[in-house]
């Protein structure tokens, strides 16, 4: 096994060790956490003229963003929760738009925007959460 493979089994241990240890609100900031990540490594590959990897990235950040939308607890959530599956619709779309128009502006867009309901979340007190 070289070291990278190595290093690589290690991290896939440390977030697998960390999502089962971690509650509901911890995913959700770990899913948010992933895809701004994602969000970043594509602005970068774009700006690189890494084609490959940028779309690899967009396409892992909508997968997230993806998992974030059907977490949603509609029942619970109300007209809340509709509203921030149609925000991550309208952000998926946007990733895809901007892959497609190769378009830095909606990567930064979209990224303002998750950051913006992650700043929520993060404030939700430790008894609500």
């Amino acid at each position: 096994m070289n070291s990278q493979h190595a290093l690589n089994a290690y991290r896939q241990a440390g977030v697998q060790g960390a999502v089962m240890d971690a509650s509901p609100h911890q995913l959700i900031t770990m899913l948010m956490d992933g895809a701004l990540d994602r969000i970043a490594a594509a602005k970068g590959a774009m700006e690189r003229g890494e084609t490959a990897t940028e779309g690899e990235m967009i396409g892992k950040a909508i997968s997230i963003i993806d998992n974030l939308r059907a977490s949603l607890d509609h029942e619970q959530g109300g007209d809340l929760s509709r509203r921030l599956s149609d925000l991550y619709e309208y952000m998926e779309n946007r990733l895809l738009e901007a892959r497609r128009e190769n378009d830095r502006s909606k990567l930064v867009e979209v990224s303002g925007l998750l950051r913006q309901i992650k700043s929520g979340w993060d404030d939700i007190p430790a008894e609500h959460r």
